[in-house]
């Protein structure tokens, strides 16, 4: 643990658990989330963790229920759709301004989290593929270099996060994030504008295949 970490109050530490928990499939959608049980689970008292779940509500993670506990968000077909399209707007603009203003630090950094990913997807480690490629977008934004798209992408980011986990296919999606790294390198934006649409549609597609497994199941 990091001198960071160590002085991190304990109300972040069980929101990133939280977080991650929902994030990954751990806690299911719809499954409660009771204070006393939490705080039992992860040894705390229950006051962090009501600031936690509370945090989780403010990131659209989680829905209230009256009193001391919480439902894990069900996400219905509407709410996807309206993630999708707001992800399309974003994400069009944040791949065409990393491509004409990338630096040399943050294609070393996007090339670190993408060799990340296509390890974890090698290996068929899917909670660590899906969240090296929820990285992999977010670096993206931060090579866009523009102040007020990362406001937006830190108020959505983990709805987003939770929307770039939705898919099975690790290699596909890994090597369609080598095929846009390597656009980003070569400054050739009308390339990556023409690959991050493709890539969207990949998306659609494989987090339709995603629920309806999870239904199936």
């Amino acid at each position: 643990m990091t001198a960071a970490e160590e002085f991190r109050p304990e109300s972040e530490r069980i929101t990133r658990t939280l977080r991650d928990q929902i994030i990954d499939g751990t806690r299911a959608p719809g499954s409660r989330l009771v204070e006393r049980e939490i705080a039992a689970e992860l040894d705390v008292s229950r006051l962090p963790v009501r600031d936690a779940l509370k945090d989780l509500v403010n990131e659209g993670l989680v829905t209230p229920r009256p009193r001391t506990w919480a439902v894990v968000r069900e996400f219905t077909a509407s709410d996807i759709a309206d993630l999708v399209e707001v992800r399309s707007a974003l994400e069009i603009l944040s791949f065409r301004l990393a491509a004409q203003r990338r630096t040399r630090a943050g294609l070393a950094k996007l090339r670190a989290v993408l060799d990340a990913e296509r390890a974890a997807a090698e290996r068929g480690d899917g909670a660590e593929a899906r969240r090296a490629a929820a990285d992999f977008h977010e670096t993206v934004t931060e090579l866009a270099d523009n102040a007020l798209l990362t406001e937006l992408e830190g108020t959505l980011r983990s709805r987003m996060r939770w929307l770039l986990g939705q898919h099975d296919d690790f290699t596909v999606v890994a090597e369609e994030h080598e095929e846009l790294f390597r656009g980003i390198e070569a400054r050739d934006v009308e390339r990556v504008e023409e690959l991050a649409l493709r890539h969207l549609e990949t998306s659609r597609t494989k987090a339709t295949e995603h629920q309806r497994r999870l239904a199936a199941e």
